[in-house]
């Protein structure tokens, strides 16, 4: 049986979060559902950020979004202008991608230095041992 849990919080530009997710046995899978950008001060600062979720702590925290990064799970790019009536947000998430490990999401402000709230809804589910072996060693593998 799966449920939803979710995380929110807010990150500073060029910031990094863990998300603690992992279990002794790993025995509980992952996937993510919804993730979503709002401003602080919605209407008022001209921003664009990109947040992106991986299965792995990140060196380097910056705009550039790629899809063969195959330890990216999620991707949201958030344009807000004062000037416009409403932002525009771009969101991909790569849903048949499950884990049981932490993960860990990232902000940049390409456009300046603000920070941005987010909000992550994760499915959680039931693994088998054989799940929670090839989930565990996807994330091994990524690690190199």
């Amino acid at each position: 049986m799966s449920r939803i849990i979710s995380f929110r919080g807010q990150l500073a530009d060029g910031a990094q979060e863990r998300i603690s997710l992992t279990t002794i046995r790993g025995l509980i899978g992952y996937k993510i559902v919804k993730f979503e950008l709002m401003p602080p001060a919605p209407g008022t600062a001209h921003a664009e950020w990109i947040a992106k979720i991986f299965t792995i702590e990140q060196s380097t925290i910056d705009g550039l979004i790629d899809f063969s990064d195959n330890r990216m799970l999620a991707a949201n790019y958030f344009v807000e202008n004062p000037n416009t009536t409403s932002p525009v947000s771009i969101v991909s998430i790569f849903d048949n991608m499950v884990f049981n490990q932490d993960i860990f999401i990232t902000l940049s402000d390409v456009n300046g230095t603000n920070a941005c709230n987010y909000y992550i809804e994760l499915e959680q589910m039931d693994l088998n041992m054989d799940e929670a072996t090839v989930a565990t060693l996807k994330d091994i593998r990524n690690n190199d």
